[in-house]
């Protein structure tokens, strides 16, 4: 075999083992969502509820009145948006001294740094991360990155409309974990590069 045949043969095979590695990732990645199960019922300093997704606010308010922890951190929360508005389910007194509002994260990795600031300023040292079930992979690794040594208890939240049993005979569950593990090798790649956005 020539070099320049070599070379061709390398070209040619180089994107299928490519994507053979990625939809090995992918699956493992997958199989990292968490299903439903028992709440261990431990309680943490705070909660802290990611936006942007069906069931999330109504499993913090709840955990919030439970007693489960101390306050209510909110993360990404639009500019004007109030909290009664979110948490109707809480009282007036409860927002008033248990609900705080983040309204500077505009991503999972803003989240993060976001909550990151806010945990130090409180000097917490554990908190009940609630996002949706197919979010929670990406979200652990973000604030694992974000806050070494901090105890995170997973708390996620499973939206209907997402098909986590034969996820992969479902477009819209599948298109939806893939998009979430490529956006998890982008920052993984950011990180080993040394190219962290400034908190």
């Amino acid at each position: 075999m020539t070099r320049r045949t070599r070379t061709l043969a390398f070209v040619l095979a180089a994107p299928v083992v490519l994507a053979g590695l990625w939809l090995w990732g992918l699956a493992h990645y997958a199989e990292a969502i968490p299903r439903p199960g028992a709440d261990d019922g431990r309680e943490t300093d705070a909660i802290v509820v990611l936006t942007g997704g069906s069931f999330r606010l109504e499993a913090g308010a709840a955990l919030l009145a439970q007693g489960r922890a101390r306050k209510l951190f909110v993360t990404g929360v639009t500019a004007g948006v109030e909290a009664g508005r979110l948490l109707p389910g809480l009282s007036a007194e409860q927002i008033a001294c248990c609900v705080i509002l983040g309204r500077y994260a505009d991503s999972t990795a803003g989240n993060a740094r976001e909550t990151a600031a806010w945990m130090g300023g409180e000097a917490y040292r554990s908190l009940r991360l609630v996002t949706a079930s197919y979010h929670m992979p990406r979200s652990l690794d973000e604030f694992r990155a974000a806050m070494p040594g901090m105890e995170i208890v997973p708390h996620p939240v499973f939206p209907g409309h997402v098909k986590q049993d034969g996820w992969w005979r479902w477009p819209g569950t599948a298109n939806l974990i893939a998009s979430e593990y490529s956006k998890y090798l982008a920052r993984a790649a950011l990180r080993r590069l040394g190219a962290e956005p400034s908190p």
